[in-house]
Parts: structure tokens; sequence; C-alpha cells
């Protein structure tokens, strides 16, 4: 299994567990997912991450931004200043399968950005 975790989040993948490949964690939480599911994660993260990347220099010192997409059955959510944002996501699987809620802090939310964009997760949805 790869890991990566720091102050906050955790990151695992390992292709030969089977359906949950994936391990995610915060603060005081961890789940698996499957390899679609944390593709979708990673999507979502990204476009979100783009848009606020495109808009943080026009904000002001103390106004803040809330930025929401959903990518299949996950809703994901971007929320801070110009500086930093957190990212919260619920996912809401159509069948009767579990569902999940996490969000990592300001400060995790970049390195889990940047470890989802370097994790090759078969299955991504479009």
């Amino acid at each position: 299994m790869q890991l990566h975790q720091g102050n906050g989040w955790r990151f695992g993948h390992d292709p030969a567990r089977h359906p949950y490949a994936v391990l995610i964690g915060g603060e005081d939480w961890a789940a698996e997912l499957r390899p679609d599911e944390a593709a979708s994660l990673r999507q979502a993260a990204q476009r979100l991450h783009e848009q606020w990347l495109a808009i943080r220099h026009q904000l002001m010192a103390e106004e803040s931004v809330t930025l929401e997409t959903e990518c299949g059955s996950l809703w994901a959510e971007l929320e801070g200043t110009s500086d930093a944002v957190a990212l919260r996501f619920v996912l809401q699987p159509q069948t009767r399968e579990r569902g999940l809620e996490g969000r990592w802090s300001a400060d995790a939310t970049q390195a889990v950005l940047a470890v989802l964009a370097q994790t090759d997760l078969p299955g991504q949805q479009i």
C-alpha cells in the first residue's frame, strides 16, 4: 500500500484491495473508497481548486468564498479566503451503499489536493 500522510490528513492506495482500494482520512475520521469514488473526489477537488485559483486574486482580504460542484454521487465544496481553502465532500451513492461525509482543514487541503493529483485512480468519471 502506498500511504501518504501529514498533519490532519492521510491517503492510501492499494490496487490489490477490492473493492475498497483507497483509504482517505482527516483529523478524526477515516474511510475506504472504491477507485471510482476516489476518482470522482479527485475530479471534483481539482475542478474546485482550478476555480479558486482563477478568482482568488479578485478577493479582498476580509472576503470569503464558497465553491461547490457535483461529480456523480459526490458533492464537494471548497470554502475559505484568498489565502487558503478547506475541502469538504459528501458521498451519497444511488444504491443502498454506505454514504460518507468528510472535511479537511485548510492546512491539510493543499496536501490532499497534491496527493490526489499524482495518484493513478482507474475508473475516473467524466
